[in-house]
């Protein structure tokens, strides 16, 4: 049995590479380099990029189900919500008494007059039970969709509007106050998390590091899987999922398992964005994250892999300027970026090197076919004329 080579030894160390930057040297100048200096990291700066670290988790599901199953979900930014959520109750139960009514319970409760902690509150004082919570509540949402969904061969565009109404739907319910997940304003003012105060730099530069960890990690998980037969699996079905059906494979079991997955790695992504920006509510769910979340694959490359990441953290730092320079345009720029793209450039910006050396490679050959194409020609003794000057009167 030929054993599968998630990376090549140049690839891999291209990967160490990014990794160690990402991982060691970026929080090294942050915590080494005094403020002021030019290669200084600051706190800011180090946990925006923990921020897009975890929106390129949320980007690697999209791509391991739309670039490599052909599942259009627009639900997934639900996934990545609810993991925030399980994270976000636990977080909120940790303030205790340093909320602004000085209760036990969180301040929104007291604020909408609750009698008690809802018995459903009560398991996340454990913090392993808020993390397993983050991986089995989206996992169980999709499994129970998907195996509707899927045992009913729905798919395409209509399986692309059912995720779309499921998210929906669900942000509206969390909208409501008497749903206990604070409503519209949702859950935030966070203090400390194992322990650790959230505004310390030092828990600051750990949470970024998780996130550098987290998706590393799954971006190997993601290889892995795509090298397999699974993998090969994945694209016959994206390609023509009727010629697997009548190859015998139960198709519907194979999606519903990379559902599931991408719904379990968008919850753990969540987890870890809550923690860094402090706040999760019910917008983060609504369908439009979503498509955000589909131009970031589209504009990296879908089917790729590092295109989502690329993507994500492309187009998350665009947004973070041109929502400051020209807050009324952005939602134009992103539109008009994803039309660029799927018109001009429909393998993302990571096909560009493979764009350039094709072109080039086409260059070199017509130089070369046209030098060979002279110095084929023959040429004419002295004293003859050349079949050319001979046929002209």
């Amino acid at each position: 049995m030929q054993r599968t080579v998630l990376l090549s030894r140049g690839q891999w160390m291209v990967f160490g590479g990014i990794t160690v930057t990402l991982g060691v040297v970026l929080p090294l100048l942050n915590v080494l380099l005094v403020p002021g200096h030019p290669l200084q990291v600051s706190d800011f700066t180090l946990n925006l990029y923990g921020k897009y670290l975890t929106l390129a988790v949320l980007a690697l599901g999209v791509d391991l189900l739309w670039g490599y199953t052909g599942l259009l979900s627009l639900g997934q930014a639900l996934f990545f919500s609810l993991g925030g959520y399980a994270m976000g109750m636990h977080l909120m139960l940790m303030i205790g008494k340093r909320g602004q009514y000085k209760s036990d319970l969180p301040d929104f409760m007291v604020f909408l007059g609750y009698p008690g902690l809802p018995a459903h509150w009560q398991p996340f004082y454990s913090f392993w039970f808020a993390l397993a919570a983050t991986l089995l509540v989206p996992a169980g949402v999709a499994l129970l969709f998907g195996f509707f969904a899927f045992r009913s061969r729905i798919k395409g565009v209509y399986f692309s509007i059912l995720t779309q109404a499921l998210t929906y739907a669900a942000a509206l319910l969390f909208f409501r106050n008497d749903f206990t997940f604070g409503g519209n304003n949702g859950l935030t003012d966070f203090k400390t998390v194992l322990g650790h105060e959230l505004n310390d730099p030092g828990t600051r530069r750990t949470l970024y590091v998780l996130s550098v960890a987290l998706l590393g990690g799954v971006f190997l998980l993601g290889r892995a899987l795509t090298r397999s037969r699974f993998g090969q699996i994945q694209r016959a079905i994206r390609d023509s999922e009727n010629r697997v059906l009548f190859s015998g494979y139960a198709t519907a079991h194979y999606k519903l398992f990379i559902f599931a997955l991408c719904a379990m790695i968008t919850g753990l992504g969540g987890a870890l964005y809550v923690c860094q920006v402090g706040i999760i509510n019910p917008s983060e769910m609504m369908p439009d994250k979503s498509l955000e979340a589909i131009v970031w694959v589209a504009v990296g490359g879908r089917g790729t892999l590092v295109g989502p990441i690329v993507g994500a953290l492309s187009v998350n730092a665009l947004k973070s300027w041109a929502t400051r320079a020209y807050p009324d345009l952005w939602l134009i720029v992103m539109g008009g970026l994803f039309i660029l793209v799927v018109l001009f450039l429909p393998g993302g910006v990571v096909s560009v090197p493979g764009r350039v050396s094709a072109w080039w490679r086409r260059r070199q050959a017509r130089r070369t076919a046209a030098g060979v194409a002279v110095a084929e020609k023959p040429v004419p003794a002295p004293g003859e004329k050349s079949a050319e000057s001979a046929s002209t009167p």
